[in-house]
């Protein structure tokens, strides 16, 4: 497909021109692509039904009530009308000394995007520490609109791939469906079980992670030694 120059920016020259048109073939190309993998993923057949409706413990929605805890089951976690729920598994186990920095990062984006998403789906983010642990993470980044969740006593994030077998938390995001009456498995981001290619990680999160995503726009990229961290 070759495309018709018709767009200048001041100061720039036929050199780079040529390069930027040749690239934007490539992003129409990538565009195509990931509209052909979202269609793919949509005509997914249903997974499994979910073992056990999970019992998860959540605090009050005000952040600064450090004592109200309720256990809310997964089949709960459907409001009216809408029959998809996406779960990010948030690696901040009982055992670690901080949360995870890259979901973090990755849900100080997502808290600003996720009451526009509840529009269209339930969302919720789990984590193995005890509720009132993920809270207090959740006030010193002053989140106030992500619906946190305690898997602490439950099995869902070893049933889920939110948790590897000896014990360490694993980021992970899943779909799942009410059908029927029942909650089934839709969808699981497992390009991080995907076989290695040089250069790449697994990646599996980044399309909801607005810091990759901004620093692939600049001429230094997102690097290859640098990562965020919960405080500069």
């Amino acid at each position: 497909m070759t495309l018709a120059n018709t767009v200048h920016l001041p100061g720039e020259s036929t050199e780079y021109r040529k390069a930027r048109q040749q690239l934007l073939e490539a992003e129409l190309a990538l565009r195509r692509d990931t509209e052909a993998v979202a269609t793919l993923r949509r005509a997914l057949p249903l997974g499994g039904e979910i073992p056990k409706d999970y019992a998860f413990q959540e605090g009050a929605a005000d952040l600064a009530d450090e004592t109200t805890v309720r256990t809310v089951r997964m089949s709960e976690l459907f409001s009216p009308g809408k029959d998809t729920l996406i779960v990010y598994s948030f690696m901040y186990g009982p055992q670690m000394k901080q949360a995870c920095p890259m979901c973090t990062s990755m849900l100080d984006g997502l808290d600003g995007q996720v009451i526009h998403a509840r529009q269209r789906a339930n969302v919720v983010v789990v984590a193995k520490s005890p509720s009132q642990r993920i809270r207090q993470h959740a006030r010193s980044r002053g989140w106030r609109n992500l619906r946190l969740l305690s898997s602490a006593d439950n099995t869902y994030n070893a049933d889920y791939l939110g948790e590897a077998a000896d014990g360490a938390q694993m980021p992970a995001l899943n779909v799942f469906v009410r059908r029927g009456g029942k909650v089934r498995h839709f969808y699981m981001t497992e390009l991080l079980y995907a076989p290695a290619e040089p250069g790449q990680n697994g990646r599996h999160v980044d399309p909801i992670w607005p810091l990759w995503n901004l620093l692939d726009f600049t001429p230094e990229g997102r690097g290859t030694d640098w990562y965020p961290k919960l405080q500069y």
